[in-house]
């Protein structure tokens, strides 16, 4: 099965995030109408992700895949049930959708805190909004989020730790 590239309504902001983290290629356009991303959903091949029930009939050939916006894991785990990532976890910049780059410590002195840099473990930023990623305890929560939500372990994200015993 090929990926699926997706555009997201405003009000699937934090699904989008979540999805573009796990490897999927999600755009966004905050701020646009529902048609205006019916619109960059037909010129770019896109599916609509959206919670909204409205398919104006101009853009009927357009698909779409209506999640529940009250229930985000549960967004998620329609996605990942049904299509494929575009790329690998944690390759995509969670806010912009730009496939980030790999970067050497020295890159980032200055532009991350000293104790990332010491530590010399992976780091990547993204090539439009210039912010950095590295693995620190916030990839750890959010592979148990994304675990707790799809109901299994991902590849390529931390496994949560479990307890001894």
């Amino acid at each position: 099965m090929a990926p699926t590239r997706f555009v997201a309504d405003a009000a699937l902001e934090r699904v989008a995030r979540r999805l573009r983290i796990l490897g999927y290629d999600v755009a966004a356009r905050r701020g646009a109408r529902l048609e205006e991303l019916f619109v960059v959903a037909a010129r770019e091949g896109r599916v609509m992700l959206t919670a909204s029930v409205r398919h104006p009939r101009r853009w009927g050939a357009v698909p779409v895949l209506r999640v529940p916006l009250a229930d985000p894991a549960a967004a998620v785990r329609a996605v990942a049930e049904a299509h494929e990532p575009s790329g690998p976890p944690l390759s995509r910049c969670p806010y912009c959708n730009v496939i980030v780059r790999a970067r050497s410590p020295f890159e980032a002195h200055g532009e991350v805190p000293g104790r990332v840099v010491r530590a010399g473990g992976a780091l990547t930023s993204c090539p439009e909004c210039g912010r950095w990623f590295w693995p620190g305890s916030h990839v750890a929560r959010l592979a148990a989020w994304l675990e707790a939500a799809l109901g299994r372990p991902v590849p390529g994200l931390p496994a949560r730790e479990r307890p001894a015993g």
